[in-house]
């Protein structure tokens, strides 16, 4: 890359030495949302939180529900076209809404963390209002963004698409690695609960579901303790969209199957879009 070219991400802009957002304070969605949309069911249940989204995304996910904010050729034109909040301005709003039953910030919809800047210093200013503050991500971060969020956020809702390498790498353009550190420095600090959308042909077997929950149930808390059974996982349903419109709808029996798999080493297990 070239120095001012943009990322890969869409969000952030090549400097000789660094990378820094474009995106900061851009917002293209926002909403007064129940806190189980999220998904979070753990986490002060029956509330509602202030979510906002911006734009792009650092994974190329074929089947992604929100292309139009996260990735591809409009994605630029938010960049010019989407409404910038302040970090003040955000948690006004955020505070105008407590009438209406708010408690927080969710950065969500697009991949937040590629702005970690701004969820930082939002967060930061929501927190000394009494605000609590939700991730929902994709975790496909390095360690050193979490440290600098860390001390902010309440609550987090994983993606972990996938348990195979392979496919994160080439169908995802992520890292299943660098996720799985992210989850397990997350939980030490965090609220946690993960989401797996369960596509067909992708992570629809028995196997990768088992492989999977014996790793989440073998997570540690900030003690050394392991308490990875106590973490939520969401099991979704699947529907053609995007990219991926070339299989049917994940079956319910599938997602209700999965479900009862994770259910052997989890204590908490969610079926969502069914």
């Amino acid at each position: 890359m070239k120095e001012g070219d943009t990322g890969f991400c869409g969000a952030r802009i090549c400097l000789s030495d660094r990378t820094v957002p474009s995106g900061y304070g851009r917002i293209t969605s926002i909403a007064l949302d129940p806190i189980e949309k999220k998904p979070l069911n753990r986490f002060f249940s029956g509330s509602r939180i202030l979510s906002v989204g911006s734009y792009g995304c650092n994974l190329r996910c074929p089947f992604c529900q929100n292309n139009e904010i996260s990735w591809g050729d409009e994605v630029q034109d938010f960049a010019v076209t989407s409404e910038i909040f302040t970090p003040e301005e955000l948690v006004s709003v955020a505070e105008k809404q407590k009438k209406n039953g708010n408690i927080g910030i969710a950065f969500t919809y697009n991949e937040p963390l590629i702005c970690y800047e701004y969820v930082r210093d939002t967060a930061k200013l929501a927190h000394s209002r009494g605000l609590k503050n939700v991730i929902v991500s994709n975790g496909t971060a390095e360690l050193s963004v979490l440290d600098e969020i860390g001390p902010y956020i309440d609550a987090m809702n994983i993606d972990l698409k996938c348990f195979d390498a392979e496919t994160y790498s080439k169908v995802l353009g992520g890292s299943l690695k660098m996720t799985m550190e992210f989850i397990s420095e997350a939980v030490k600090i965090s609220h946690v609960e993960l989401t797996c959308l369960i596509v067909p042909g992708i992570n629809d077997s028995v196997d990768m579901m088992r492989e999977m929950t014996d790793w989440i149930a073998s997570l540690k808390d900030a003690n050394g303790c392991v308490t990875g059974k106590d973490i939520p996982l969401h099991v979704s349903r699947f529907f053609p969209c995007f990219h991926m419109t070339d299989r049917s709808a994940t079956p319910v029996s599938s997602v209700y199957e999965l479900a009862d798999i994770a259910r052997e080493k989890l204590k908490y297990v969610y079926t969502g879009n069914c």
